[in-house]
């Protein structure tokens, strides 16, 4: 028998090669055209947001570079005020000849001077006299530039961390969804699980059904979106996300997969994007995670294997080594089958529950003439 299981047990899906919108881990694969050259320059409006979303190693490029090249511009502006003050090496000196910056006699000397003051490092080996009014104003300019850049990297490096697409790495989607019978109705099931044991608060559940349709005017629409509603056993709003759950849409007349059958899925052309939308508890910082599956990822007549189990402690376990495996069970081989299927049934059961209502006729039972008779009791 465990044999016979295991042989119907379907292990994580496989991964399609055909082109999708949102990839499994939830980016997005487009790629914009022919935007005018101008438009470029809004990215350089909203510096910001475009410092924000660059890779890391562009990040740490900025970093170095912009720590360098403030150091070698105003280590310039240092030697540019030794040269023009005679305190270089080579150049002739009078006597009773007054330095504007004390041991800066060359372009490296000026470098190092830009340095250390910039990081507030002062060895003491360089320093202002103080008889030159340029060299004040200087290190007032380069001591606000270097703060600065100090806030303004930090921010970044900070911001980048805190990114709410980081929270979402820790929730997770199976990799495949199943379509099986739950609660009396023919449903697509998936699960999604969080892996720290702090919660999600006010957790939301939507998904949409991207596809190519044409109108009744014959205009092609590329990426039709239409609505899926996905919910648990107790609701689809401020879920308790503490451990892995199963979301279900009920396939009705009223949802877009109400005329897919068992042979027609594969062959089907549409994407089924699942988003969750929360906010982490211990940061309060918004999370947002998202997949998508295609017609090959989506199991008609499996249902997904039980993960959550009780210790001999008391203890709640998780097993995800069966988070995206299934197991076939017995479904119907389309929706308008099961509804003819129970519609049938409904009509027998009524048929039954009539003919218990109206008797059956007793064969035994004999019919007699009974004459009226008046019986009079004299006193």
């Amino acid at each position: 028998m465990l044999q016979v299981l295991q042989g119907h047990i379907q292990p994580a899906g496989h991964r399609s090669r055909k082109s999708r919108l949102v990839t499994k881990d939830g980016h997005c694969n487009i790629e914009f055209g022919n935007i005018e050259y101008s438009n470029h320059f809004a990215f350089l409006v909203d510096f910001w947001t475009t410092f924000i979303e660059i890779r890391w190693r562009f990040v740490l490029l900025l970093f170095v570079a912009s720590f360098t090249g403030s150091w070698f511009i105003f280590s310039l502006l240092w030697y540019w005020i030794a040269s023009s003050n005679g305190d270089l090496m080579g150049q002739n000196r009078t006597d009773g000849h007054i330095q504007c910056i004390d041991n800066v006699n060359d372009l490296t000397a000026a470098f190092l001077y830009s340095l250390e003051t910039q990081t507030t490092i002062g060895y003491g080996g360089r320093a202002l006299t103080g008889h030159c009014a340029g060299t004040v104003a200087l290190i007032i300019i380069q001591s606000l530039v270097g703060v600065f850049i100090n806030c303004f990297i930090c921010g970044i490096i900070l911001a980048k961390i805190s990114l709410p697409k980081k929270r979402a790495k820790t929730v997770t989607f199976s990799d495949t969804a199943v379509i099986c019978l739950k609660k009396g109705s023919l449903c697509l099931l998936i699960r999604v699980a969080n892996l720290r044991k702090t919660l999600l608060i006010s957790s939301q559940i939507y998904g949409k059904l991207l596809k190519t349709t044409t109108t009744s005017d014959g205009d092609t629409i590329i990426l039709d979106q239409v609505d899926i509603d996905f919910m648990v056993d107790s609701g689809k709003d401020n879920l308790f996300f503490v451990c892995p759950m199963t979301l279900y849409h009920v396939i009705n007349r009223s949802s877009p997969f109400y005329e897919l059958s068992a042979d027609s899925l594969p062959h089907q052309d549409f994407e089924l994007v699942v988003f969750l939308d929360g906010t982490a508890e211990s940061t309060s910082s918004s999370c947002h995670v998202r997949t998508s599956y295609i017609p090959q990822e989506i199991q008609w007549g499996y249902s997904f294997l039980p993960i959550i189990s009780r210790t001999t402690t008391g203890k709640y376990c998780v097993d995800f080594s069966n988070f995206s495996k299934s197991v076939r069970v017995t479904t119907p081989h389309c929706v308008q089958c099961f509804e003819t299927d129970a519609d049938h049934k409904n009509h027998n059961r009524e048929n039954h529950d009539n003919q218990q209502k109206s008797g059956i006729d007793n064969l035994g039972y004999q019919v007699i003439d009974i004459h009226d008779s008046v019986y009079i009791t004299k006193m």
